[in-house]
């Protein structure tokens, strides 16, 4: 069709008006639902009669009467009108929480304290939104997640797995984690020094963490009884609960774990502790993610203040 033809086409608009006068049943309540005015509906009428070629509508006493032409496309519009529907509803539907489903890969002690609380602030701002949450402890967690099976990773790791995307979250200091009756609990910040000859419980040998907790206490000239070690610092809390030795672990598991049997105290050196979120480049983002990476901001950020006031 040439440019001087373009204007011979019906036209979307000539299709609601027709639909509205069907629905409603006159131009004057046609004008109503199209929010305009009954002259503009009598005139686009009239041009889509023209452009067909023939008349949809008998003029009977100054009313409308569809004809038997008008009816036929009736049903077709109809039809039209309802997959226009259904393409809206689902673009809807796709915006909607309850059309969310974010599937999680992260390490275990992060669905223990940070994840939970990012959850709530999730379901307040956006209603209740079905998330999956898988464990893993690294190196599995890279791999899974370079394997994009997972909407969302989150990682102690900074470097980002293949395939993946890294975005961090505010850091915050390493703690001290004491048993409530043990003589350190009545100091209000502890020195590398106050570790001297004491139980002390390590993280696994091959967590990044172990490392620089080692360091800095061989740097000092400390010497702890190393006697126990766990991957989990879930599992170190536990621990150190039950009285079994003194540890440095991440403040957002230790504050989750604080208790009338295990204290918190912050350190007078510094150890940053830092979770990333991890993002598939190549699997499709779920509608829910932003919204759950936004509730881990604003999780992190509380739990940051909350550490200064250790």
């Amino acid at each position: 069709m040439t440019d001087s033809d373009s204007s011979l086409r019906i036209t979307h608009r000539h299709i609601e008006v027709f639909r509205a006068v069907m629905t409603a049943g006159s131009v004057t309540s046609a004008a109503q639902l199209l929010y305009t005015s009954q002259p503009t509906v009598s005139r686009e009428l009239a041009r889509m009669e023209q452009l067909l070629g023939y008349a949809l509508f008998e003029r009977v006493q100054g009313r409308l009467r569809a004809n038997a032409r008008a009816l036929l496309l009736w049903d077709e519009v109809q039809r039209s009108w309802q997959g226009l529907e259904r393409v809206i509803d689902r673009a809807v539907e796709l915006g909607r929480p309850q059309g969310a489903r974010i599937s999680v890969l992260c390490l275990p002690a992060l669905s223990h304290a940070l994840l939970p609380g990012a959850l709530a602030r999730l379901h307040s701002s956006h209603g209740t939104v079905a998330v999956s949450v898988a464990t893993q402890e690294a190196p599995l967690l890279q791999e899974w997640m370079a394997a994009q099976r997972f909407d969302l990773g989150l990682s102690e790791l900074a470097d980002a797995p293949p395939g993946t995307r890294s975005q961090p979250l505010p850091a915050m200091d390493e703690v001290a984690v004491l048993p409530a009756s043990h003589p350190l609990a009545q100091k209000v910040q502890l020195t590398a020094q106050d570790f001297e000859g004491e139980s002390f419980i390590s993280l696994a040998r091959d967590d990044p963490y172990r490392a620089q907790i080692d360091a800095v206490f061989s740097k000092a000239g400390v010497q702890r009884q190393l006697s126990l070690e766990t991957a989990s610092a879930v599992a170190v809390c536990a621990m150190v609960q039950h009285g079994l030795g003194v540890a440095v672990v991440n403040p957002l598991t230790a504050r989750a774990c604080a208790g009338p049997q295990l204290v918190v105290r912050p350190l007078a050196f510094s150890i940053p502790f830092q979770v990333h979120m991890l993002l598939p480049l190549h699997r499709p983002g779920d509608v829910g993610v932003p919204w759950l990476m936004e509730a881990l901001l604003q999780e992190a950020q509380g739990q940051t203040l909350a550490d200064g006031g250790l």
